[in-house]
């Protein structure tokens, strides 16, 4: 069984070769095996450079490196690798560190033991370090995932979750159009819609940033998650 993890990047050089060395260094639960898909998303710093670097380092490593020639957004990345992806499953990795690879096996784990097809890590679960940080970023998670859930009719903690595993013959099946942080509701909606689909939550880490360290998502991106949230509910 093969993982393809897909970590779309925009100006990440600070972070990108130590996500990469802990994606590298991770043991898998049997029986998978991992490939690495990097998406650079026209990055303005030197992430090619480091993504590039690391790759000649490691030549063993299943890892492909493609680019985008005009930033497009995290949601474009990701349709990107999903693209090129050729998993069994499919899981997100962001370039950030704000979540551990090395919780990979939690999320494999309701898939091996025949549970699941599609595994969310919660960052609101518990049980897991959470650093502390934005009083309103974590109200404004859980109105959104409050309002995706009366939509999708789950109970879900953590729709925004970054941590999200799918079988891949399911996420393929689905038609995504959403470019940017958007991608969040509108696969969960889809993915909700599908006749028996098994999903599941596990509890994870979150080493958040602060904007002065790299965050990205803005307030911008909260008032189109809500419009996503409406649009696919209704069925968009």
């Amino acid at each position: 069984m093969l993982l393809s993890v897909i970590v779309p990047a925009y100006n990440e050089e600070k972070t990108i070769q130590r996500v990469l060395s802990r994606l590298e260094s991770i043991q898998l639960l049997q029986p998978f095996q991992k490939e690495i898909i990097v998406i650079n998303d026209c990055s303005k710093d030197q992430t090619e450079r480091a993504v590039k670097e690391f790759q000649s380092l490691h030549p063993h490593l299943d890892l492909t490196y493609l680019k985008h020639e005009v930033n497009q957004g995290k949601g474009a990345a990701l349709h990107t690798g999903f693209k090129a992806a050729k998993g069994d499953y499919i899981i997100v990795q962001d370039a950030d560190l704000e979540y551990d690879p090395e919780e990979f096996n939690l999320l494999l784990k309701p898939i091996i033991n025949g549970y699941a097809d599609v595994v969310y890590g919660s960052r609101f679960m518990g049980g897991r370090p959470h650093r502390i940080l934005f009083f309103w970023h974590s109200i404004g998670n859980k109105m959104l995932t409050f309002a995706s859930n009366m939509f999708t009719n789950l109970n879900l903690t953590d729709m925004e979750t970054c941590y999200k595993l799918f079988r891949a013959d399911l996420l393929k099946g689905l038609t995504l159009e959403e470019k940017r942080f958007g991608f969040e509701p509108e696969v969960t909606a889809k993915i909700s819609r599908i006749k028996g689909i098994r999903i599941y939550e596990v509890g994870v880490s979150y080493y958040g940033r602060t904007y002065e360290e790299g965050k990205k998502i803005n307030w911008k991106d909260g008032f189109r998650a809500i419009y996503c949230i409406i649009k696919y509910g209704l069925g968009g």
